[in-house]
């Protein structure tokens, strides 16, 4: 097979490793917030404070989990072996977090800043190799496009398993024990995960190499990935894309319960909904990267994001059927950036390349991973805040119209605009389909000019003591 086309079995097993990455972390962004507020007994505001600060430590872990992988040498390649080796730990800590100890409410906050803590550490372990795996099984932007459909896909159905069976497990494991129930329910999906993250070790293929090989340390590495502007411009994008979705996700519940008035069986099926949407968006990327420049489809898909999510302020929340539809609709369009947002981070991978002459894979997706985070932090935090701003009494048997008003600005016209922030920046990046063509070409040249040199390098001895001094 050469560096282009993928066969199915592999963007499967591709999108396998993100989906047991989202069966765990795919928790987090749903039921964070909720767990930690009316599970496991912590105040808003605390909540959005715990999102926050551990991100401080991402600063430092990220990117130098992206050197060690870079410099990472094994016989399954520099990212697949750490996809293997973090696998039971990252399920181990999932459940730890959503495990609620009977304890004093000081010593609760303690262990949840410590078991988030460890968790945070085992996913950038992991999901940094993983991310920067992506670039290196394939150099065709076209193919690049199409993995990161099925990985959405795989993800989609992840999700769906997770939003479809989470709460009626917790349900039925814990009965009125509702935080037994959401440990137990978590250990369930991360043994799936785990499993998951297995298949995708045993099944995805390293062939992307740098053109030519570099030996520099870690702060050269941090320098020159600096030299890459695009790089820069797609960690501003990686931050508000993950914003605004995160944001209407955590205040889903909220939404469900308190503003629609509806039960858990109701936001199961409400969540599991968008999920399918989503999955209907993952597939359209491909379709409409085949006929128009990927970052045209980007931009607009955010314009009309924009608009859909503000318009959802004007609902009536008693017209059930008519939010449903509507809400599927929207998570077909949300998800559509998705899969083009991680194909241009191996784009831009390749730029800095063409641009520099080193190929800084795993710092250059750490940094990625790191702003990604950091959106899942604020609009978490947001959230939190936000809540805790207008009111939000987690024990209360009636929120008020304050608290009310709150939760729908957080699932409506808050992620509007950060929908209209994201096509802004859209705008500032210039890989586009043209010049990546000129790119893949030029690095091409860079390869097999590295490899005829190496082979006129190793002259067999008798040769060389014939050639001309």
């Amino acid at each position: 097979m050469d560096n282009g086309k993928l066969s199915v079995r592999e963007k499967i097993g591709y999108g396998m490793g993100d989906a047991g990455c989202n069966i765990i972390f795919g928790a987090i962004m749903l039921f964070v917030n909720y767990f930690y507020t009316d599970i496991f007994g912590l105040s808003p505001a605390l909540v959005g404070v715990l999102l926050l600060s551990i991100r401080v430590v991402d600063a430092v872990t990220d990117p130098l989990m992206g050197a060690m992988a870079d410099r990472t040498k094994t016989r399954w390649g520099r990212f697949r072996p750490w996809i293997l080796w973090m696998a039971a730990p990252f399920a181990l800590f999932s459940i730890l977090m959503f495990t609620t100890p009977e304890w004093t409410y000081n010593s609760k906050v303690i262990y949840a800043f410590v078991t988030y803590f460890l968790l945070s550490i085992t996913y950038t372990a992991i999901n940094i190799p993983y991310c920067s795996l992506g670039s290196v099984i394939t150099s065709d932007p076209q193919e690049r496009v199409a993995c990161q459909s099925y990985r959405f896909v795989m993800v989609g159905i992840a999700t769906l398993i997770l939003s479809l069976t989470l709460l009626p497990m917790a349900e039925w494991f814990g009965g009125e024990n509702k935080a037994r129930g959401y440990q137990l329910a978590m250990t369930v999906l991360a043994l799936i995960g785990m499993c998951m993250f297995l298949f995708c070790f045993a099944n995805v293929k390293e062939r992307i190499h740098q053109a030519v090989p570099g030996k520099e340390d870690l702060k050269a590495d941090l320098r020159d990935v600096w030299k890459n502007d695009q790089w820069v411009r797609i960690l501003l994008l990686t931050l508000c894309n993950v914003c605004p979705g995160f944001i209407r996700m955590a205040a889903t519940m909220y939404y469900v319960t308190w503003v629609m008035q509806q039960s858990t069986q109701f936001a199961t099926l409400f969540i599991s909904l968008g999920v399918v949407g989503m999955m209907f968006g993952s597939t359209l990327a491909k379709v409409l990267t085949d006929r128009w420049c990927k970052l045209k489809v980007f931009f607009w898909t955010n314009i009309a994001l924009a608009i859909f999510s503000c318009g959802f302020w004007f609902l009536d929340p008693a017209a059930t059927g008519l939010v449903m539809v509507m809400y599927f609709l929207l998570n077909i369009l949300h998800q559509i950036p998705s899969p083009l947002h991680w194909s241009l981070m191996a784009d831009v991978d390749d730029y800095g390349e063409w641009k520099t002459g080193k190929r800084i894979t795993g710092i250059s997706f750490s940094g990625n991973l790191f702003f990604l985070k950091v959106g899942l932090a604020v609009a978490g935090a947001m959230v939190g805040f936000l809540l805790s701003w207008f009111g939000y009494d987690a024990s209360a048997s009636q929120q008020s119209s304050a608290a009310i008003h709150g939760i729908m600005l957080l699932f409506t016209v808050i992620p509007g605009v950060g929908y209209l922030l994201t096509a802004g920046v859209v705008r500032l990046l210039k890989v586009d389909r043209e010049l990546m063509k000129q790119i893949q070409a030029d690095l091409e040249k860079r390869r097999t000019n590295y490899q005829e040199l190496k082979t006129t390098q190793h002259v067999p001895s008798g040769d060389a003591a014939r050639s001309p001094l």
